[in-house]
């Protein structure tokens, strides 16, 4: 039964040039040059990237809480997705852990109010008088066929844009997108770094006694505005937290909206770091 709530590396070389004395003085110089832009271009660390094709990637939102017991088989269902080959290609989920039903008794440690905030602004847009748990938004809007796919949802057909993001640091960001058709207004960036490969061992509420396994947890949401910049939206965003701070599988999804809106227009994402996700 669905619960529902009421709205209320290693060190780079280094290079050391000694002048030959039959060396002519800009040959020398060009010599070192050469090797100090070697050195630099060594010292440069790996760069992450993420692209979108023009087809739109499915932004797949899951809204749940380890406080409430029909939730688990959801996220079950979501965390079976992390080895499908259309991840990141086709959808991109994201588990926002909701704290409305915390008072049972345990207080899910991923939670957060603004997470719940978001299902209830979703659920006004609908018209609904509540929210509930497990909940699923794709591309924005109310979705209960979950349980009857086995590889995730449906693929979009639309044409978009292509969503670009970019990091050197995986703290900051550069992100650029190309709509298919003429911006008409503002754009807005969000950000959303995940977790794979928790866990936690409820010792109260309505799961009490049971280990919880979780996926493509939301630890951070942040947004930010592009600015238009001929035909292309262009920003940069920062995220509140270091991708080398979560253990063991992180991930980044970032998706492109309409200012004001919170139907998304173009995702990207995927993996953070060399590790390869295993099952829970």
């Amino acid at each position: 039964m669905r619960r529902k709530q009421r709205r209320n590396k290693a060190n780079p070389p280094s290079f050391r040039c000694r002048r030959p004395e039959t060396a002519m003085p800009m040959k020398f110089f060009l010599l070192c040059l050469s090797m100090i832009t070697m050195s630099s271009a060594i010292a440069q660390p790996a760069g992450v990237r993420f692209q979108s094709g023009e087809a739109q990637i499915t932004l797949l939102e899951l809204y749940t809480s380890e406080g409430c017991s029909s939730c688990p088989p959801a996220e079950a269902w979501v965390s079976k997705l992390k080895h499908s080959p259309r991840l990141w290609k086709d959808f991109a989920p994201v588990v926002f852990h909701v704290d409305y039903w915390d008072y049972l008794g345990w207080r899910d440690p991923w939670s957060a109010k603004m997470f719940s905030e978001r299902q209830r602004t979703y659920a006004g847009q609908w018209g609904s008088q509540s929210i509930y748990t497990p909940g699923f938004v794709l591309d924005g809007r109310e979705w209960r066929n979950w349980s009857a796919l086995k590889d995730g949802p449906p693929s979009s057909r639309k044409s978009v844009g292509v969503l670009t993001v970019s990091s050197t640091d995986t703290n900051h960001w550069v992100a650029s997108f190309v709509p298919m058709k003429p911006a008409s207004g503002s754009y807005t960036i969000h950000a959303a770094l995940l977790a794979s490969g928790l866990n936690s061992n409820v010792k109260a509420g309505e799961n009490k006694g049971r280990r919880l396994d979780h996926d493509f947890v939301v630890l951070s949401l942040i947004q930010a505005e592009l600015s238009l910049q001929g035909e292309i939206a262009r920003g940069n965003f920062s995220l509140t937290r270091q991708a080398s701070d979560i253990s063991p599988q992180p991930a980044i999804v970032v998706w492109v909206t309409e200012g004001g809106r919170l139907e998304p227009i173009q995702a990207t994402g995927g993996w953070l770091g060399l590790r390869t996700p295993v099952s829970n």
